[in-house]
């Protein structure tokens, strides 16, 4: 049977199919912005603009930030290359590709994916193409490197290694796929010896980089209920790996639990429905919900410190970390900042009115974050 996506939105199965032309009422309608005490300040920078933004599907056209550049695509294929301290456009240009991943800018290349399943490699310099290559199906996420490969993990269930020099196939690995799942896939971590990548049907799978030869594999959330959509399991986030060896792993309508990365023994787990990728800060685990509310976790044992539920419902982005703050953008363009020791909202801003669907990127106290319509800017938090 050929799988059925669905787009999670608005942080609450507010789902839609590509033959319904009915909408499914949101389990979690988004909660009014309350007032509270302005404790930093979002100071605008600079502003740009990115062509047509993520289209109409709100593809995840995450922007990628190597050294001093920022890169940045859109739907219909315009790369463009920025400055990021003063938003000076070094170069553009007309791919004439329908991207449809999040960009990774790295080691003077930057790689990304399309709707018709291909991977280019281009130049940093210029954006000049270095390669191209194919996949089986759709990439949504993120291309990974490590020193010598580029893995991939399209729409289908597949993970491709390429050659990153020349994209070269080096091996596949397929997965069984549920008849449905959610719009999206996971973004696989990818170090030299190993790949984990987690997938539709619940499973997380660590594969060997000589081969694509799976090493362990672990079941971190069981469907369950009656209908499709209650026996959802998608792994759809990325694998959090720590250097001392232990790997976060969320799923939707399941569990959030800490490996063992070496065998895959587990560590501790808890229950928690999630679509996101958690963000890791010393022993602070930060996680957001399929409601949209904003967990503190105790990172050696799941246990809670803290949970914000002022935006439930407000379709936030996956969190990022700037200056001791919790970064997140929603689905009426405003940018939020939550105190990460308290979980207090310390600052507010709205970027755009398109809305902002993918994660901010930060450095310092510099964030740059994309809206739905192609703006681009820049803000630095000011206290």
């Amino acid at each position: 049977m050929k799988p059925t996506f669905l787009i999670a939105a608005l942080a609450g199965l507010l789902v839609l199919t590509g033959c319904a032309r009915n909408q499914v009422e949101p389990q979690y309608p988004p909660k009014e912005l309350a007032s509270f005490e302005e404790r930093a300040e979002l100071a605008s920078v600079w502003s740009a603009r990115v062509g047509r933004g993520l289209g109409r599907a709100t593809y995840p056209i995450a922007p990628s930030r190597d050294g001093d550049a920022l890169f940045a695509a859109d739907e219909g294929g315009r790369l463009a290359a920025f400055d990021a301290d003063d938003g000076d456009r070094r170069w553009q240009v007309e791919l004439e590709v329908p991207v449809s991943s999040a960009l990774t800018a790295v080691a003077g290349d930057i790689y990304l994916g399309t709707r018709n399943g291909e991977v280019l490699a281009l130049s940093q310099r210029d954006g000049s193409v270095r390669w191209r290559a194919r996949v089986p199906s759709e990439i949504l996420a993120a291309p990974q490197p490590n020193q010598q490969l580029l893995v991939v993990q399209s729409v289908d269930g597949s993970v491709t290694a390429l050659d990153r020099a020349s994209g070269e196939e080096r091996w596949s690995y397929s997965a069984s796929r549920p008849s449905l799942t959610l719009r999206g896939t996971g973004t696989p971590t990818v170090i030299d010896p190993v790949t984990f990548a987690g997938f539709a049907n619940g499973r997380l799978v660590t594969l060997d980089n000589r081969s694509g030869q799976p090493l362990w594999e672990r079941r971190i959330a069981v469907a369950q209920g009656r209908s499709d959509i209650d026996r959802l399991v998608d792994l759809a986030g990325q694998p959090v790996l720590t250097p001392d060896g232990r790997l976060f792993v969320s799923s939707f309508n399941g569990r959030l639990v800490a490996l063992e990365a070496t065998r895959g023994e587990p560590l501790w787990a808890i229950d928690y429905s999630s679509y996101h990728t958690p963000i890791l800060v010393g022993d602070f685990l930060f996680a957001v919900n399929e409601a949209g509310h904003i967990h503190a976790l105790d990172a050696n044992d799941g246990s809670e410190i803290w949970r914000n539920t002022a935006l439930e419902g407000r379709s936030i982005t996956a969190p990022a970390f700037a200056d001791g703050k919790l970064v997140f953008g929603d689905f009426e363009g405003y940018l939020h900042l939550i105190d990460a020791r308290s979980g207090d909202i310390v600052g507010r801003e709205r970027v755009d009115r398109s809305g902002i669907s993918v994660r901010p990127i930060t450095e310092g106290r510099r964030i740059h974050v994309l809206a739905n319509d192609g703006t681009l800017k820049a803000l630095d938090i000011r206290q």
